[in-house]
């Protein structure tokens, strides 16, 4: 049968590097791309045979939500361990990194993207890297693997599959970084608003900005530790397409945590800010209701006794009887006004 393979994908292939792909397109392949042994990344089309060359690398990215993709990972005969196979094609969601002498897997937290870019939900996504091949997945689609695929179609050079996996963590801490020099506009707004004189409602705001807070707080944690224990491991007899630069990814991620817990108090502060101010302004209406309260107590009674009807009452027989009875309910409520002046409550 005549392949339709460009002769791009015809060059002689390494004996030692196992078939990856069937004669048939890969199933669920979301995009592809080959590098060269210059570092040129080169973008496969996912609808035909990808075949290994000699000096090259693979990236293969994969929706797991795909059926087909699911079995042809699972049944295809590839060079990685079997625990990576099935880390691949499992749903857990606990950040790991396995690192052994052909190759590492594991799992990292990104944030999920939709057509506006990057939002506030986390998703993860799997990989397995040998020297020559890293194959990643993800059910949702993730913001720091595509960044990495835009760069590669820009023409980013990749020296190894350890530098491409590097790429997609730098990624992911450039998005985070995004989203907190969002939250940080968005807290110098609420400021502006707590310490201004304007009766705005800031605690829906402010919630989700706390929330966002310890939603990335909890995400990069568990990345940090990833690669503190990869950095505390002795890694030196991995080959070099392999070594992570795990303790400058892991700098990287603390400096962004900080910054995240920074936010995260900072938040704090204003949300308790805004409650005392509520709670001043609650007190300010308490206030005002007790003092209409109080000047209206004495008119009450004074109306009252006259409306008993019962003989005897004041100003019965008067003709201006009616206009003794509103001097004295004004009396009460001036004498009233001047005792609460006289003890402070009214200023």
């Amino acid at each position: 049968m005549t392949s339709d393979v460009p002769a791009a994908h015809s060059l002689p292939i390494d004996p030692e590097i196992p078939l990856l792909a069937p004669p048939q397109p890969i199933p669920g392949l979301v995009w592809a791309f080959r590098i060269g042994a210059d570092g040129r990344p080169q973008a496969l089309p996912v609808d035909r045979p990808i075949e290994p060359q000699h000096d090259a690398r693979l990236w293969l990215h994969f929706n797991l939500t795909d059926t087909r993709a699911l079995q042809w990972l699972e049944s295809a005969a590839l060079p990685i361990p079997e625990q990576a196979r099935a880390l691949l094609l499992s749903k857990d969601t606990y950040q790991q990194l396995h690192a052994s002498d052909d190759g590492a897997y594991g799992v990292i937290a990104d944030l999920l993207r939709d057509i506006g870019g990057a939002t506030e939900d986390t998703g993860y996504l799997r990989f397995v890297m040998t020297e020559h091949l890293l194959l990643s997945g993800r059910h949702r689609a993730l913001c720091a693997a595509d960044a990495t695929r835009r760069a590669l179609e820009n023409g980013c050079r990749i020296d190894s599959v350890a530098t491409l996996f590097e790429t997609i963590v730098e990624n992911v801490a450039a998005t985070m970084e995004r989203v907190i020099d969002r939250l940080a506009e968005t807290l110098d707004d609420i400021e502006e608003e707590v310490l201004s004189d304007e009766d705005v409602d800031l605690r829906k705001n402010l919630g989700q900005v706390r929330r966002t807070c310890v939603r990335l707080h909890r995400q990069l944690s568990g990345l940090q530790q990833v690669f503190h224990r990869l950095e505390e491991k002795d890694t030196s007899e991995l080959k070099p397409a392999l070594q992570i630069a795990a303790g400058k990814l892991a700098q990287r991620l603390d400096g962004l945590d900080r910054t995240i817990i920074e936010m995260r108090e900072r938040s704090r502060l204003l949300q308790e800010e805004l409650q005392l101010k509520i709670e001043e302004q609650g007190n300010n209406s308490l206030r005002v209701l007790s003092v209409l309260t109080a000047l209206l107590m004495p008119p009450t009674l004074v109306t009252g006794i006259f409306g008993m009807n019962t003989k005897g009452l004041p100003f019965t027989d008067s003709d201006a009887g009616f206009w003794w009875a509103a001097a004295l309910i004004c009396l009460a409520s001036l004498s009233a006004y001047l005792i609460l002046r006289r003890i402070g409550i009214i200023r």
